[in-house]
């Protein structure tokens, strides 16, 4: 049989089985479009007249939204192209967004793809944190948010313009604003302005003075948590993105006339990857939230009436928002609904049980990380194995590995094994941009890859079947709600008050945010610097508000390993002990602390606790504890 063009590119894909047949056919052979820019144009020639982005102000006004076309995406990443060559832009060159969501970032992002490399940074990071990150990746124009859209970020923008000695630097609007932009003060030396204003003079039918990218240009810098203590800007080509895009789109079952929802920012891969060039190559409208996306409590509110409203047939999101959608009635016909891809941190159980049942809509985890662009694995809708992430993305390919720690050498574990998850295929990074020189970015892969597969970091074992059950963590990233948190940010920030000797920061079980991180520190003798104080220093200092430890314990020695080096899963396991203790109180269980037993397990945290006599107590645990992202389990033949 002869496979048509729409066969080759958009194969079927509704089970494991059909991953082999899939890849009978060589990748190259599937017709992709080669870069992100290509991507933007084959989408306004085969959809001009289709919505593309549906933009909402926020969630109150989900009503009155901002909506263009694919062929009106395209003018409009035309001129903002063209503006930012006559900016200076050039092919290796960075564009450095700062901004939470809003109608003109998609457009700036891809833009700065076309013209240039994209560097999308987390507007919630401290100033100095997105100088170092701006001036490791050579950005020397920086699109942000204005003041109408975010005071606080725009200050940071101007502080950072202004250290770095900017070439310009571009404010976004709010999505829909009316009435006029209040006036930008200068900066000595920095072309400031508006981008839809300064774009507007520039012409929509083609790049000017650009040679189009090519598959191998870089795309994209993105900021990964890292462990060291340093952010490192993870860097895409423009392959990378369209073939992780692609490798999604074909393994979620949609119609090219479904409708996805998007909430998660664009600094983060999952947003573009999954919510905006997967979308484009399949023709698929997108309704994107308001610039809080799901930190909008107004959003929960109308949810199931925005999902009604726009036919919504898939999201994406971690599992603190499927857990807050599993209490929030449904008032609306969500039988649009298809599909939802959840990742970024583990799924407790009870979250996939609460949502499904309450909602009817199956949750498919999903598994993947910057260094591999964004996703490596996903479940099947109807083919689901709970207490794992799925399986692998075509093309991609996974095993596990044992790494010498003296050596480095790998060896590759036999199916079944525990070991550090490794990743090979087209999806794989370019490398971490090291520096920027005059001839534009040096990569070094860090020894990440080693003969073409990388090092994720994470413990796995792969089952017969293919599907891969995660084990821990070989990392130290502490992950609220999806968001990776250095923990090294939280240390410096504690090590910087005059009477801390020592610091270490962990995660803590959590049932809404799956952890949250605390502290432990020790105190130069007659310190007078109590917890509470502790934790006020360490709010301000924190490299993101995210990162602020939600308690400070004061212990006589941070635990060591035979190196010298801190030993974390010890406090892991007392952080552990603590927030099951608290959680066994809170549901009227008293338990003395020596009897909750945790211990190290599959590179996580096993709990023993003991069962309560009475059964609606022991009821009352048991549907707490499973909120928890944790192997727990009763003591035998053991009551309270």
């Amino acid at each position: 049989m002869t496979l048509t063009p729409t066969d080759l590119l958009w194969p079927d894909c509704d089970s494991p089985a059909d991953l082999p047949a899939i890849e009978a056919v060589p990748l190259h052979e599937r017709g992709l479009p080669a870069t992100t820019y290509d991507t933007l144009l084959r989408a306004a020639r085969l959809w001009p007249d289709r919505p593309a982005l549906t933009v909402l102000p926020d969630a109150a006004r989900f009503l009155r939204p901002a909506t263009v076309t694919f062929a009106q995406l395209r003018d409009q990443v035309h001129r903002t192209a063209n503006l930012l060559r006559s900016l200076g832009v050039t092919r290796g060159a960075a564009v450095g967004l700062l901004a939470p969501n809003t109608a003109e970032l998609p457009v700036a992002l891809l833009a700065a793809q076309a013209a240039g490399i994209a560097a999308p940074v987390n507007p919630g990071l401290a100033p100095e944190h997105v100088e170092q990150l701006l001036r490791r990746g050579g950005a020397r124009v920086l699109v942000a948010a204005g003041p109408q859209l975010d005071a606080q970020v725009w200050a940071t923008a101007r502080q950072v313009a202004a250290a770095l000695r900017l070439d310009a630097l571009l404010a976004l609007a709010p999505t829909t604003a009316e009435g006029p932009t209040p006036a930008l003060e200068p900066i000595e030396g920095v072309r400031v302005g508006y981008l839809a204003e300064l774009a507007a003079s520039h012409p929509a039918e083609k790049l000017v003075d650009i040679e189009p990218p090519t598959a191998d240009d870089l795309a994209a810098y993105f900021h990964t948590g890292g462990t060291t203590g340093t952010p490192k800007l993870a860097a895409h080509t423009h392959a990378n993105e369209v073939i992780d895009a692609w490798m999604v789109a074909t393994s979620i079952p949609l119609a090219t006339d479904s409708v996805m929802f998007a909430a998660l920012p664009l600094f983060h891969v999952n947003a573009l990857m999954v919510t905006l060039l997967g979308p484009l190559l399949r023709g698929q409208r997108v309704v994107w939230a308001g610039p809080l996306g799901y930190r909008d409590p107004k959003l929960y509110g109308v949810f199931w009436r925005l999902v009604e409203h726009y036919r919504i047939a898939a999201m994406s999101g971690v599992p603190t928002v499927y857990s807050v959608l599993a209490g929030v009635p449904v008032d609306a016909d969500i039988s649009s609904m298809r599909f939802a891809a959840v990742g970024a941190s583990p799924l407790p159980p009870a979250v996939r049980q609460a949502f499904e049942e309450h909602t009817g809509i199956p949750l498919c985890e999903g598994y993947g990380l910057t260094e591999a662009t964004c996703a490596s694995a996903l479940g099947f809708p109807g083919h689901a194995r709970p207490g794992t992430i799925g399986r692998r993305l075509p093309y991609q390919q996974v095993k596990t590995v044992q790494i010498d720690p003296d050596t480095g050498e790998w060896h590759d574990l036999s199916p079944g094994a525990t070991g550090v998850l490794a990743i090979s295929g087209p999806a794989v990074f370019a490398g971490y941009v090291a520096e920027h020189t005059a001839h534009g970015p040096r990569l070094e892969t860090d020894g990440k890859i080693h003969d073409g597969w990388l090092d994720t970091g994470d413990l796995a074992r792969i089952d017969a079947d293919g599907f891969i059950h995660l084990a821990g963590r070989a990392k130290d990233l502490i992950i609220r709600g999806g968001h990776n948190i250095d923990p090294a940010g939280i240390e410096d920030a504690l090590l910087a008050h005059p009477e801390v000797t020592a610091a270490a920061a962990v995660g803590r079980p959590d049932p809404h945010a799956g952890e949250v991180p605390v502290a432990y520190v020790t105190l130069t003798p007659g310190a007078r610097v109590d917890p509470a104080g502790l934790l006020t220093w360490a709010a301000e200092r924190a490299p993101e508000r995210a990162a602020a430890p939600q308690e400070v314990l004061v212990i006589d020695a941070i635990p060591l390993t035979a190196v010298g080096k801190p030993y974390k899963l010890g406090l892991r396991l007392d952080a552990t002990r603590r927030a099951v203790l608290a959680e066994l109180a809170a549901q009227g269980a008293d338990c003395a602390p020596e009897r909750i037993v945790c211990r190290p397990h599959d590179g996580g945290v096993r709990v023993t606790v003991p069962a309560p006599a009475d059964e609606a107590v022991r009821r009352r645990v048991t549907a707490a504890l499973d909120r928890y992202v944790l192997h727990w389990q009763y003591a035998p033949q053991q009551v309270t």
